[in-house]
């Protein structure tokens, strides 16, 4: 004997705790005992260390005033007045003042062309690739250090702040990129004195600290030089940072070179592509899709490395920073942490914004190996 209902059950709400917020709290903060107990964890630490961080930032901070006085109230906060005050000076280093609107104009149109080509379907984004790559760097490097159409001159030992950080940075990521790319074939070349060369480059360079290369650029570099060559220390840094670079980039690309199964150079040759054309055309643009991360980590971690430059002399933005500190009109107990404070933010929005436009590309690029 069987039943067959004729009806459908009234339609019901599902369990409180499976949907909504509640339900995603559950799935990812308490779903276990192990899970709960790190929640708490965490809340506790948010608990006892955001409310204090607020009140220091914001509640009890400084925001105005022309020394330390301003800051020097009983239970004062962060002396953001300070930050204010030599906001110029963490931007342009010692840059003459008159001639910071040339720096102004440089860091608008990189940033314009920057943002341009993050847009994917940005009409003439070739032309405007080229103009990055080749013509914007002329036209900064004439714009900021002047003698040329009518421009003042300004010594690189002026510059500093936050535009030698992006000059170090940028010349470092954009010239070590194309270099790592020929050292890991030439890692991988079949030529025995190619690969030896390449071998011996990169271990070479990886092996030593970034502080020693600096040093050897700055300090002994001019020694084996001819008596009377003026070689400007701003180049030595940018040379030194370029070629240690490079040899991480190196490893990070060969490691995408090794992922592409043999199937593609197969493929490539039964087509009659040649070496160069090969790995323009087929193996290169996949071994650097695949190792977006790495790329992006390892530029993440060359802008860092710039604050390493005060050592030999030249005064990056961090550097900028510390100098002011000893101004005795801003010598108060809250001037160091706010200047750090300030140089910690600002260096972690530029490394979240690389990071995020690279999960960006990374998305876009994946697009057509993505299953249905």
């Amino acid at each position: 004997m069987s039943f067959v209902r004729k009806s459908y059950l009234p339609e019901t709400s599902p369990p409180l705790l499976s949907v909504g917020v509640l339900g995603w709290l559950k799935a990812n903060l308490f779903s276990s005992v192990g899970n709960t107990l790190l929640s708490l964890l965490g809340l506790y630490m948010l608990w006892v260390i955001v409310p204090p961080l607020i009140e220091w930032a914001l509640l009890d901070a400084v925001w105005q005033g022309s020394g330390r006085e301003a800051c020097l109230v009983e239970n004062a906060g962060a002396c953001w007045a300070f930050v204010a005050a030599k906001f110029g000076q963490f931007m342009y280093g010692r840059y003459t003042f008159e001639e910071r609107w040339r720096v102004d104009l440089v860091f608008l149109v990189g940033a314009l062309t920057v943002g341009l080509l993050m847009i994917g379907r940005m009409p003439g984004r070739r032309y405007l690739a080229v103009f990055g790559l080749v013509i914007y760097p002329v036209l900064a490097y004439f714009m900021l250090t002047g003698g040329a159409f009518g421009l003042v001159e300004v010594e690189t030992s002026l510059w500093g702040g936050l535009l030698l950080t992006f000059v170090v940075a940028s010349v470092g990521i954009v010239v070590s990129l194309p270099l790592g790319v020929f050292l890991a074939l030439g890692r991988r070349s079949k030529m025995p004195v190619m690969r030896t060369l390449s071998v011996i480059y990169i271990e070479a360079w990886r092996g030593v600290p970034l502080i020693t290369v600096l040093f050897m650029a700055s300090v002994m570099l001019p020694l084996f030089l001819p008596p009377g060559t003026n070689f400007d220390k701003l180049l030595r840094v940018l040379i030194g940072v370029t070629l240690f670079s490079s040899a991480y980039m190196a490893e990070v690309v060969r490691g995408g070179l090794q992922a592409i199964p043999r199937g593609q150079y197969e493929a490539a040759s039964a087509l009659g592509l040649g070496y160069w054309r090969t790995n323009l055309l087929i193996i290169m643009p996949q071994a650097l899709r695949l190792v977006i991360p790495g790329i992006v980590n390892t530029f993440i971690g060359l802008f860092k490395d710039t604050t390493l430059v005060m050592i030999v002399g030249l005064f990056d933005f961090l550097g900028s920073v510390q100098v002011n500190f000893s101004d005795a009109n801003w010598a108060t107990p809250q001037t160091a942490a706010s200047g750090y404070a300030f140089a910690a933010l600002v260096f972690w929005i530029i490394c979240f914004g690389m990071s995020r436009y690279s999960m960006r590309l990374e998305s876009r690029l994946n697009e057509g190996t993505r299953r249905a």
